[in-house]
């Protein structure tokens, strides 16, 4: 299953649909959505996400399980430096590996100040790295500390992530650089609004393939995308969302669409998503859609 996926990131059409666990303690009513629009027919894989904003959500790890044993596709579990300290990480991705979790999205993590619990405080033992590298030793059969484990963990399949916009550039191949150093095979870009974008982040992608190549060591982009489709969406991701570009005409199309009705700011945004979504598989056909869990939109924007 996973060794499918990989070959699909490297080799071919490459698309994953994002799911968000909600604050709830089930997780069957996003799955059932999803078989309800065959989504699942439609995606290579997913991904699940780890209380992101610090907001409080239904575990990620077993939501991944869930939806994987339902579709018998691979599902990307996000895991997040925040809440896990190094003994933490390793425990879940010990029990995890057993029942074949094993594709595993590193991040560093929102931070603890803005969670909706109160007096919450964020771990951050160390940034999205660390876990890369607990990832690398337990392909190498042993622990953080370089203990051996007892039986050796099936292969895991590490990805992180990358903001899609910089004012230099050049942060964003070094950024990159260092996750492919720490074994990253997968970067996922924050959503892409344009395909001049989109080029410059797979030359950058390259160009730190390129520095990497000493270590035997690459990574595939994936290209984030996260339709729009109202006009306030467009103005907090330009105004309050680092290292995401919406572009001026996207929220101007929308401010007059808007005046229009929420009809009109519909049909709009989502002719420019879709636009944007069939630009981008042409370009670099490895895409990760990102929807706020608006699976028709989804489904809309996949066929």
């Amino acid at each position: 299953m996973f060794d499918e996926l990989i070959n699909k990131l490297k080799n071919d059409i490459y698309i994953t649909l994002e799911t968000t666990p909600g604050h709830s303690p089930v997780f069957s009513p996003i799955i059932d959505k999803i078989a309800e629009l065959g989504l699942d027919k439609l995606v290579d894989g997913f991904s699940t996400t780890d209380n992101p904003l610090a907001k409080l959500k239904y575990n990620s790890l077993f939501a991944a399980k869930m939806l994987q044993e339902r579709f018998n596709k691979p599902v990307i579990a996000t895991m997040s430096m925040r809440d896990r300290n190094k003994i933490a990480l390793q425990s879940d991705l010990l029990g995890a590996n057993e029942v074949d979790i094993r594709a595993i999205l590193a991040l560093t993590g929102d931070p603890a100040t803005i969670s909706d619990q109160p007096h919450a405080k964020g771990v951050f033992e160390a940034d999205s790295t660390l876990l890369l590298e607990i990832i690398s030793a337990f392909n190498h059969g042993m622990d953080y500390a370089g203990k051996p484990l007892s039986v050796k963990p099936e292969t895991l399949y590490p990805f992180a992530v990358v903001n899609s916009y910089a004012k230099n550039p050049k942060t964003l191949q070094k950024k990159m650089q260092k996750k492919i150093k720490h074994g990253a095979l997968g970067i996922i870009t924050q959503p892409v609004y344009d395909n001049q974008s989109a080029k410059q982040l797979l030359e950058l992608c390259d160009l730190a393939n390129k520095e990497c190549c000493n270590e035997n060591k690459s990574a595939e982009l994936v290209l984030g995308i996260f339709p729009i489709t109202k006009l306030r969406t467009a103005q907090f991701l330009s105004a309050h969302v680092p290292g995401i570009n919406v572009p001026i005409h996207w929220i101007e199309a929308l401010r007059v669409a808007n005046e229009k009705g929420a009809e009109e700011e519909y049909r709009v945004g989502f002719e420019l998503s879709k636009k944007l979504f069939d630009d981008l598989k042409e370009i670099h056909p490895k895409i990760h859609l990102m929807t706020a869990n608006q699976f028709q939109i989804a489904k809309d924007i996949l066929v």
